[in-house]
C-alpha cells in the first residue's frame, strides 16, 4: 500500500483562502436583549402613568376648586411620561441606526430577532403614546368646556372661535374684562384662570411629545407589513400549540391503554402452558381460572386497536407501540381456541 498522506498535505496547503462566515457575538446579543428589557421597561411606566394622569384628569374636572396638590401630581406624572418617552425613543433610534447599518448583511437568524423585536416594540410605543395624547385632547376639551361654562355664568358670552383665539394666545384679559367683581363673578374669574394654566401646560406638554411621536409613528408605519406578518405568525403559533397540546394528551391516553392490554396479556400467559396441557387430557368440568382474565384483555385490545389510526396519523412510533401486542394478538388467536372448553363464549 503506497502512503500518500504527503500528497494530501501538499494540496491542502496549496488550497484556496479561508471562507470567514460571521459568527453573531453573544455578548452583542446579550447587551441587544438588555436594550430591548429597558425599552420594554419605560412603556410599561408610560402605560401605568397614563392611567394614574387620566384619574387625575377626572378629579380636577369635577372638583369645584382647583387643587394645587392635584396639579403638581399632574406635572410630577407628565415629566416621569416625558423621561420615560425620551429613553424608549433613543434606544428604539439606535437600535434602528444598528439595523440600518446591517442591511447589506446576509440575513442570520440574530438579525431577523433584532428586526422582529424592534418592530414589535415600536408598534407598542406608539400605541401607550396615542392613549396619554388621547388623555390630553380629552382633558383640555372638557376644560374649555369648563371655561365656556364659567363665562356665562359671568354674563359674557363667547364663541369658539373667540376661546380658542385665547386660548392659543395666552390672555385671558380679553374675557376677564369688564366681569362684574362680585363673589360669583370673582369665583368664576378664578376657574376660568385656573382651567387656562392647565390648558397652556397641556399644550405645551403635547407640543414637546409631538415630534418624538411623530418620529417613531412614521417607523411604525415604514414596517407596517413586517408587524402584520409578525402578528398573525403568533397568532398561528398559539393555535397550534394548543392543537399540539390536545394531541399529545390523546396520544399519552392511547398510548396507555395499549400499556394496559399488553400486561392483561402477559398475565394471562404465565397460566398458559397448564391450560394448555389440561386441554390435551381432557375436558375439565370447572372454568379456567385465565378465561375472566383473557376475556377482559380482549375487549379492551378491540377498543384500543380502533384507536391506533389516531397514533398513526400523528406520527407515534407504531412499531414499539403496536408491534408487541400485534404478536401477542396472534398467540392469543391461538390459545382462545385451546381455551374453547372451559368458556364458549371467548
Amino acid at each position: 500500500m503506497k502512503d500518500r498522506l504527503a500528497q494530501l498535505k501538499e494540496k491542502s496547503d496549496a488550497g484556496g483562502d479561508d471562507i470567514e462566515v460571521p459568527v453573531e457575538s453573544e455578548a452583542f446579543m446579550d447587551d441587544f436583549f438588555a436594550q430591548i428589557e429597558d425599552i420594554r421597561s419605560s412603556i410599561d411606566k408610560i402605560d401605568e402613568s397614563v392611567t394614574e394622569i387620566k384619574k387625575l384628569y377626572s378629579t380636577i374636572l369635577s372638583a369645584p376648586t382647583s387643587d394645587q396638590k392635584t396639579q403638581d401630581d399632574v406635572e410630577a406624572l407628565t415629566n416621569e411620561i416625558k423621561k420615560s418617552a425620551n429613553n424608549a425613543r433613543n434606544k428604539l433610534k439606535s437600535i434602528e441606526r444598528q439595523l440600518e447599518s446591517n442591511a447589506d448583511e446576509r440575513a442570520s437568524a440574530d438579525l431577523r430577532i433584532r428586526k422582529s423585536q424592534h418592530a414589535i416594540l415600536a408598534k407598542k410605543f406608539v400605541e401607550v403614546m396615542t392613549k396619554y395624547n388621547e388623555a390630553q385632547v380629552d382633558f383640555r376639551d372638557k376644560s374649555k368646556g369648563r371655561i365656556a361654562r364659567q363665562l356665562e355664568i359671568t354674563g359674557k358670552t363667547t364663541t369658539d372661535e373667540e376661546l380658542d383665539e385665547m386660548l392659543e394666545g395666552g390672555n385671558s384679559a380679553v374675557f376677564t374684562a369688564g366681569i362684574m367683581d362680585s363673589k360669583i363673578n370673582q369665583q368664576a374669574l378664578n376657574e376660568i384662570e385656573a382651567r387656562h394654566k392647565d390648558i397652556m401646560r397641556l399644550e405645551s406638554s403635547i407640543k414637546e411629545l409631538h415630534d418624538m411621536f411623530v418620529d417613531i409613528a412614521m417607523l411604525v408605519e415604514n414596517q407596517g407589513g413586517m408587524i402584520d406578518r409578525i402578528e398573525s405568525n403568533m397568532d398561528q403559533s398559539v393555535g397550534f400549540v394548543e392543537r399540539a397540546v390536545a394531541d399529545t394528551k390523546k396520544a399519552a391516553k392511547y398510548q396507555q391503554e395499549a400499556r394496559r392490554v399488553s400486561a392483561e396479556i402477559r398475565n394471562t400467559c404465565c397460566c398458559l402452558g397448564s391450560c394448555y396441557s389440561a386441554s390435551l387430557s381432557s375436558v375439565p368440568s370447572e372454568p379456567c381460572p385465565c378465561y375472566s382474565m383473557l376475556q377482559r384483555g380482549a375487549a379492551t385490545f378491540r377498543y384500543s386497536w380502533g384507536k391506533m389510526s389516531f397514533c398513526e396519523a400523528n406520527g407515534l412510533n407504531l412499531t414499539d407501540l403496536c408491534a408487541p401486542v400485534t404478536l401477542r394478538l396472534l398467540c392469543f388467536g391461538h390459545f382462545r381456541r385451546l381455551l374453547r372448553p372451559w368458556g364458549p363464549g371467548l
